[in-house]
């Protein structure tokens, strides 16, 4: 007779559950887990969240976004493995499309024309070049005129940055102003 102590179960449970998460080609929710392994939802949330504090701080890490879990390596080996599989060189985004995604992570979904009126300039080759490396994706239309595309961060965007979930986002801070002098003229 099998010792099915809770312990035993958890232990059990547990490895399941990694092992699942091992083999998934792409982020898998808990509720997928759940069946695939024929367990209770509870549980399989219970060992996710014990996963997730496993491998904090080792080479591997498990990303949650969307309700969606992963495991990919830990962020601050991303240089190491960049190397190994000669991706280094490959991975660099320009000004324009850092300063774009730190536009639409904080505020997404957002559309272009959101994202323009922060900029101040056009957008398109960006969000272009964002799409095609699968840092962005396009998440909806928004009500309006013309109802322009809503565009969202990925998983691919948590891993370029070494995040595990967009709460690890450090907080927004809006930049206070100086004010501007009432006539409207500039110092010389």
């Amino acid at each position: 007779m099998t010792d099915l102590t809770p312990e035993k179960t958890n232990k059990d449970s547990l490895a399941r559950i990694e092992a699942v998460l091992f083999v998934a080609a792409s982020p898998i929710t808990p509720s997928q887990i759940a069946d695939t392994l024929d367990l209770p939802a509870r549980e399989v949330e219970q060992g996710l969240e014990q996963l997730v504090q496993h491998y904090a701080g080792r080479g591997l890490a498990i990303q949650s976004y969307g309700g969606k879990y992963q495991m990919t390596t830990a962020a601050e080996m991303a240089a190491d493995v960049e190397k190994f599989l000669g991706l280094e060189l490959t991975t660099r985004l320009s000004r324009a499309a850092i300063e774009t995604m730190a536009i639409i992570a904080y505020r997404q979904p957002i559309t272009r024309p959101g994202i323009d009126a922060i900029r101040g300039v056009s957008s398109d080759g960006v969000i272009k070049s964002l799409l095609s490396r699968g840092l962005i994706q396009e998440v909806g239309r928004a009500e309006g005129p013309g109802r322009p595309i809503l565009f969202s961060t990925t998983v691919d965007f948590l891993q370029h940055f070494g995040l595990n979930s967009l709460d690890q986002l450090p907080p927004y801070e809006e930049e206070e102003l100086e004010p501007q002098p009432k006539n409207g003229l500039l110092k010389d």
